[in-house]
């Protein structure tokens, strides 16, 4: 379990092989509910090879010293330039 904003990832390996990479991240803001946005890669089970980036969303209350995820969203290749006009249209970016 993490403690510090450092140690929160979406990393996972099982039996010693990763089975999500994380790419990136970027803690969007801090405290006891903290935003994390991660860039990560999944390994596709049949192919062993790992697929395209995503990006998702982690939502993480620190409770007791440690932060526990409470929500996830995650982005895929179809559904990030959806979320990106609909940004740039909301604030005209």
């Amino acid at each position: 379990m993490a403690s510090d904003y450092d140690e929160l990832t979406v990393q996972y390996e099982e039996d010693g092989q990763v089975l999500v990479e994380q790419l990136d991240k970027q803690v969007l803001n801090k405290g006891l509910w903290t935003t994390v946005l991660f860039l990560y890669r999944e390994r596709d089970k049949k192919t062993g090879e790992f697929g395209p980036p995503k990006a998702g969303f982690r939502r993480y209350q620190k409770v007791g010293g440690y932060f526990k995820k409470r929500d996830a969203i995650n982005l895929s290749e179809k559904t990030t330039p959806e979320v990106l006009a609909k940004l740039k249209e909301w604030f005209q970016l």
